[in-house]
């Protein structure tokens, strides 16, 4: 039987594995063995009965009695994971968070919550979500769900039980500061969409569009955002765009073409190349910029990895917007998610992306065109020492070779208040016009293209 599967690209720069997107769909054996295993040699066979020979000795003889799924997902991990970073197994709760991530929304309440001392904290409910609607605030602690405590589950297993079918009803107990009993709010569950795009204007002419990452709603709600500010700016009042993928970990492949696509007229994007020659593919941008040709600002740093890569190599190289900030994480490899019927998914790392000039930026990242990296304060540099600078896809033990030139990644901290940005800040007075430089605004004529 032959299963359909499709390619991804996985996110790494905050730990996070993070699906980044299909390319196109293609058959694959549905076995793990599959017609591979057909051709495989007689001393390949005498490696499978000894691995059988191991299973039935641990099974057998260790100390406890081991969980036979256990022992088998555990071997399966470990001989994905000698491979590379990116190849592992999913179990089929893995698989499907996975797919709730991609599809970009789920069935739940709209809060964003952290564990506090054992309970739920409401960091901030989502406007026009079932949270906000019944009154849930920020500052709220969730002590039980449907009656049942919250003491004693991790936060995981909370976020499961408040996520559910659409219409279904869910009572939260809160303690709120200020009311002298707990209260009790019913909770009816809707469609929640993640919030992958955010957007506002600067300085009052300048569009600036955060893109988190690349799930099936991001192309959409940019072009929305895009919109929005043009509407609110006016064409000929806007100057230009900011697009902030910092700490982006990265997302479906088929969104960064998109958001890639959304402000080029044509050329190339990006390229995918496997094993065999006849697995390259090229995916080139339709005539359209959204942009109307204002000028573009991409924003990255060391936590921009894997689909941001993609967006900011495309239209590096196309010298449609300028790239600044410092070098991103260097994810250049592509995975195939392969479905294994009800026993989860396999991820296997299946080939190398580049972008339009030919460039690999596996272990090496991009390279901004302004560089400036972000300062750090010097309670946090204390606080985090070496891991203050995120050493990128080259510090990763296992990870595909670039050949000598490998380089590591870069500080990927972000400032919580815009004032103390000095990446935005330069970007905004590039636009302005009140800081020049020689990489803005980038030249067409000059685009790098891979022969």
């Amino acid at each position: 039987m032959m299963r359909r599967a499709s390619l991804f690209l996985f996110g790494v720069a905050a730990g996070a594995l993070v699906a980044v997107g299909a390319v196109q769909p293609r058959l694959l054996p549905g076995s793990l063995l599959g017609t591979a295993a057909e051709a495989a040699s007689p001393d390949t066979y005498r490696q499978l009965n000894l691995f059988g020979d191991v299973f039935e000795r641990v099974r057998s003889d260790y100390v406890e009695r081991p969980e036979d799924q256990k022992l088998i997902e555990a071997a399966i991990n470990g001989m994905l994971q000698s491979l590379d970073p990116h190849s592992s197994y999913m179990d089929a709760k893995n698989h499907r968070d996975m797919q709730v991530q991609t599809k970009g929304e789920f069935g739940g309440l709209g809060i964003e919550v952290t564990m506090e001392d054992g309970v739920v904290k409401v960091v901030a409910p989502m406007e026009e979500t079932p949270a906000a609607r019944a009154g849930v605030l920020a500052g709220d602690l969730i002590v039980k769900l449907d009656g049942e405590q919250v003491q004693g589950l991790t936060l995981n297993e909370a976020v499961d039980k408040m996520r559910g079918a659409v219409g279904k009803p869910i009572t939260l107990t809160i303690l709120r500061k200020g009311a002298d009993k707990p209260i009790d709010i019913k909770v009816v569950r809707d469609t929640i969409k993640i919030q992958v795009v955010r957007s506002r204007v600067e300085d009052g002419d300048i569009g600036y569009i955060r893109v988190n990452s690349f799930n099936e709603q991001t192309y959409d709600s940019l072009k929305k955002a895009i919109a929005n500010i043009t509407r609110e700016v006016g064409e000929k009042k806007l100057k230009g765009f900011i697009i902030d993928l910092r700490n982006n970990p990265g997302g479906l492949l088929d969104q960064a073409i998109s958001v890639s696509d959304a402000f080029l007229n044509r050329g190339e994007i990006v390229s995918t190349r496997g094993r065999n020659a006849e697995e390259t593919q090229r995916f080139n941008a339709r005539s359209g910029d959204l942009a109307n040709g204002k000028p573009v600002i991409v924003l990255v740093n060391g936590g921009s990895a894997s689909a941001s890569e993609i967006v900011a190599g495309a239209l590096q190289d196309q010298k449609r917007a300028t790239v600044l900030g410092s070098r991103t994480f260097g994810k250049g490899s592509v995975q195939t998610i392969i479905p294994l019927g009800g026993s989860g998914a396999l991820r296997l790392t299946t080939a190398r992306y580049y972008t339009p000039s030919g460039r690999s930026i596996q272990a090496k990242g991009i390279e901004p065109d302004i560089v400036l990296v972000q300062d750090m304060p010097e309670e946090m540099k204390a606080k985090f020492g070496a891991l203050a600078s995120n050493k990128g896809e080259a510090s990763l033990r296992g990870h595909l070779k670039n050949g000598d030139e490998e380089v590591a990644g870069s500080p990927s901290y972000v400032p919580p208040e815009a004032k103390d940005d000095t990446q935005l800040k330069l970007a905004i007075e590039l636009l302005q016009g009140t800081v020049k430089n020689a990489a803005f605004p980038p030249n067409p004529d000059r685009a790098s293209r891979a022969d």
